[in-house]
């Protein structure tokens, strides 16, 4: 199993899990919470097939990587890409990140700049900014996060099935664009994450990404569904969309937040198809 090394807690090294598959240009796909890389399986087949490298790695507390007892926010999580961006000396690279997995995408960019990057999609973003301020007043209350927060403290597992219900809209979607199967692979995914990370990354959402929006660019795809029941598309998506001069926004009608797993035909068709489009000057 591939890791790199972006720490240390103690005596211990902070690894993170990654896979790197194919040849071509690199796209690296960035998972959202509180899942790792495995999540994005329908995405990997389709651009393997169309002849891209295909990187995916899981965050630090997530999956097979280390679990320390810090660094879940979005300075350490976009230093650790980093990390793995210079050691795979990965240039040219199309950044994918999906829900929480965006807030990498754009705290990289801010912070690290383009060199290495050619575009980036945002897939059910959290940008501009989740929680509610003096300053962003459309944002959510910070007492639903605090409530989340005290779910996970007394039950994780509990609230894992609750956050796939809202994940997939599952009571209008079961059986249709997502399977039983399916919701019970994600939640057993979600159980891979530890405590620690499952509690802290929510503090995480609530990150300000206003500063980091006018240092990008490069072109980006945004792609969300109107029914995200866990990133309200009033909230994200379509406030993000004219904050940001490089972008484009694809709404799909009725889609729920996990649209990598119950829209991946269109997410792929979108995907490749801005990809393949020829990247306009930098400002």
């Amino acid at each position: 199993m591939p890791f790199i090394t972006v720490g240390t807690e103690n005596s211990a090294p902070i690894d993170l899990y990654y896979e790197d598959h194919g040849s071509g240009q690199p796209v690296v796909l960035i998972h959202g919470f509180p899942f790792n890389g495995a999540t994005w399986e329908k995405e990997t087949t389709a651009l393997l097939n169309a002849g891209y490298r295909t990187i995916t790695y899981d965050r630090r507390g997530n999956g097979n990587s280390a679990q320390p007892a810090f660094g879940y926010d979005y300075n350490t999580f976009a230093a650790d890409l980093d990390i793995l961006m210079n050691e795979l000396d990965l240039r040219d690279a199309i950044l994918v990140g999906h829900s929480m997995g965006t807030g990498e995408v754009v705290r990289y960019l801010g912070n690290y700049g383009s060199q290495r990057v050619s575009k980036a999609v945002l897939l059910s973003p959290l940008q501009p900014m989740l929680a509610k301020a003096q300053d962003n007043p459309e944002g959510v209350d910070r007492g639903l996060f605090q409530g989340f927060q005290q779910a996970i403290i007394k039950d994780r597992f509990a609230y894992l099935t609750q956050f796939c219900d809202a994940f997939f809209n599952y009571s209008e979607n079961k059986g249709k664009l997502v399977s039983e199967e399916a919701y019970h692979a994600h939640w057993q995914i979600g159980t891979m994450a530890s405590g620690k990370a499952t509690h802290d990354s929510v503090t995480a959402w609530q990150e300000d990404f206003r500063p980091d929006l006018p240092k990008i660019d490069v072109p980006v795809l945004i792609i969300q569904g109107d029914k995200d029941n866990v990133l309200p598309f009033p909230v994200t998506g379509q406030r993000l969309a004219p904050m940001l001069p490089t972008s484009q926004l694809i709404t799909l009608k009725g889609a729920p937040h996990g649209i990598p797993w119950t829209h991946a035909d269109d997410i792929n068709k979108a995907v490749l198809n801005f990809i393949k489009q020829p990247a306009k000057a930098r400002a």
